[in-house]
């Protein structure tokens, strides 16, 4: 099934497109701002990330902010998803082209948090985060959680991908209760084997499409990827457009409406209905 389709996005994108006051970020690799698909106008960069810029195109690094930026922020002309190309989308480089292997690229505790801090500092409403971890120092741990807990504070809804390790597991990261942990889901609607799960996974996070998605690749074409690193910006995307649609929510209301499908409580999220979160957000706002 179509991607838009399978969570109910196709109703809410063909409402709107984003709003420019509205800002995203993700904490990615570089992105190909030059590519044809996408808006460069509208994407940004912090400080303080790492400087690297997609001279190497074909590395995993580029190709994986590439990726993500197009699921959020691609033209609705191009053919990737294309959820919030009006929205403004800050881009915070933990990876470079230097971190290649053939699994996602990783980033540590310390230089996360860092980047949380950063986004929340220029103003982003939703943050994006499709990186793994490497093994955590407790000092840098510590960090991280303070990050965490200061853009709850903020009322920032921070989006995490869930891994690919098909591990039952949970971290500083995905076991934050103000975190939105996301698995990925086939193209039938059922939880693809690969994805992370757990208890703090099951209980407060999604599931989005995750399967041989295509989106923008960073030598100027389009590229077929899965997993969580693919779902995450699903959820990103739908939240923004609902915050777009509602922009005087707040935050709790918009969280509460995109994870309000949750019906029990086990180690695998239920599926991403934007739809519903949709219509929630209506009845809620016909009764303020």
């Amino acid at each position: 099934m179509e991607p838009l389709v399978l969570v109910g996005l196709a109703e809410l994108a063909r409402r709107t497109a984003g709003n420019p006051d509205l800002s995203i970020a993700m904490i990615d690799g570089p992105v190909m701002t030059g590519h044809p698909g996408l808006r460069s106008t509208r994407i940004k960069d912090t400080s303080g990330a790492h400087t690297a810029a997609c001279a190497r195109p074909g590395r995993l690094a580029c190709a994986h902010g590439t990726f993500v930026a197009g699921i959020l922020a691609a033209r609705r002309d191009s053919t990737a998803p294309a959820l919030c190309p009006d929205c403004t989308l800050y881009v915070h480089t933990v990876f470079t082209d230097h971190a290649v292997n053939d699994r996602t690229p990783a980033t540590t505790p310390k230089h996360l948090a860092a980047g949380i801090l950063a986004c929340a500092d220029v103003g982003a409403r939703i943050i994006n985060i499709s990186a793994a971890l490497y093994q955590p120092l407790p000092d840098h741990e510590r960090q991280l959680i303070d990050a965490l807990d200061f853009a709850a504070q903020r009322g920032v809804i921070i989006v995490v991908a869930a891994g690919n390790d098909r591990a039952i597991t949970s971290t500083a990261l995905t076991g934050h209760p103000w975190v939105i942990p996301v698995t990925s889901y086939n193209q039938a609607g059922q939880p693809m084997g690969r994805s992370n799960l757990g208890r703090s996974i099951g209980h407060r996070g999604l599931g989005a499409p995750g399967d041989r998605v295509r989106s923008l690749g960073p030598e100027g074409g389009l590229v077929m990827q899965s997993g969580t690193s693919v779902a995450a910006p699903f959820v990103t995307g739908a939240i923004a457009l609902l915050w777009s649609l509602f922009p005087d929510a707040s935050p709790t209301e918009v969280r509460l409406a995109v994870t309000a499908s949750r019906q029990h409580r086990t180690v695998v999220p239920p599926l991403l209905n934007a739809a519903a979160a949709f219509q929630a957000m209506s009845r809620r706002r016909c009764h303020v």
